[in-house]
């Protein structure tokens, strides 16, 4: 969270699969169920962005996908 820079879910794997970031989306949601604001996350362009799964349960929650310009690491350095 930017805001509090609380973790708020997290997932470490040996390789890049869909659940490791499903997972902790849904951990993220079902955490936080009543919020009333719209959240907010951000990520580099990588190959989850692609995935209707991801960003159907984005869509789903009222989730705004924001994403880092192509080769700009710093838009990452929070």
């Amino acid at each position: 969270d930017l805001y509090s820079s609380e973790i708020i879910s997290f997932k470490i794997s040996s390789r890049p699969t869909l659940d490791i970031v499903i997972n902790p989306l849904k951990e993220m949601i079902e955490s936080r169920p009543n919020l009333d604001h719209r959240l907010t996350i951000h990520s580099d362009q990588g190959w989850h962005n692609q995935h209707s799964q991801y960003t159907n349960l984005l869509k789903e929650h009222k989730i705004f996908q924001s994403m880092s310009r192509k080769g700009n690491c710093l838009d990452n350095s929070v």
